[in-house]
């Protein structure tokens, strides 16, 4: 039996370069099938990723990640989807400008993320882009959802303000119990004209021990997870089943 669970959306986030940058927004518009839109547009692939010709989805490993440099995490950004363009922001390099698909702003994006990925891994080489393709962790058009609540749980739990930043989600609820996320797996929920069906939780890695105002390793949220929870899972994926606007504020069923 359908659980209706309240709640409202309190941010909306997407990410147009896949792990370089995170931008808030005050509405979308979800397509049936897609995942949430401009969000991981483009990756930025290191000079040892292997790819196909021309360049189809790809695993996370074949990319720039928050997991390889925490720098990367502090990266913010504002974006102007109809110009298909970025300026990306961070505490230790100058905000620049950049239109990905265009080559030579390409090249300058790469040396801009150049100083914060570490030299001892593959240098950051080219910039995908694969139409009609989100380049998330997964090779389906998911959006994730997560839960206010839970994070203010967890950062209880850790004694400091977890900001939501570091979790790279797309659409975070307000007003659920803490961790109901996790057991709406095959429930459907709406959001105004919008049904998705929440599909799998989401499991996380290292790169959300890094601050993203900051760029540094500041806590241990994998093991504050397994030893508070027994896992390492936080929020959940959704599957687009009837597309339309979404805002902050809009009720949650």
């Amino acid at each position: 039996m359908t659980r209706l669970v309240g709640g409202h959306i309190a941010q909306l986030v997407r990410h147009p370069i896949k792990s370089a940058g995170y931008e808030t927004v005050a509405e979308a518009v979800l397509t049936e099938g897609a995942a949430f839109p401009f969000d991981r547009v483009w990756a930025v692939a290191h000079a040892a990723a292997r790819l196909t010709e021309p360049p189809t989805w790809a695993p996370k490993l074949q990319f720039l990640r928050g997991w390889g440099s925490a720098d990367l995490m502090a990266i913010s950004c504002a974006s102007d989807t109809a110009a298909g363009q970025v300026t990306l922001s961070h505490p230790r390099r100058p905000s620049e400008t950049f239109r990905p698909d265009d080559p030579a702003d390409a090249a300058r994006l790469i040396d801009w993320l150049r100083p914060l990925w570490p030299e001892n891994r593959p240098e950051p080489a080219r910039v995908i882009r694969v139409p009609g393709q989100a380049l998330t962790d997964q090779d389906q058009p998911l959006v994730s959802i997560n839960s206010v609540t839970s994070l203010g749980e967890l950062s209880a739990q850790m004694g400091t303000r977890l900001s939501p930043h570091r979790f790279r989600g797309n659409i975070w609820v307000d007003g659920w119990a803490p961790w109901a996320e996790l057991d709406l797996i095959g429930e459907e929920l709406t959001i105004g004209p919008v049904r998705l069906r929440v599909e799998e939780p989401i499991g996380r890695c290292r790169a959300t021990g890094a601050n993203p105002e900051t760029g540094l390793q500041d806590a241990d949220t994998m093991g504050a997870l397994e030893t508070a929870y027994g896992h390492t899972d936080f929020g959940v994926f959704a599957r687009v089943l009837t597309g339309g606007r979404i805002a902050v504020n809009d009720e949650v069923r």
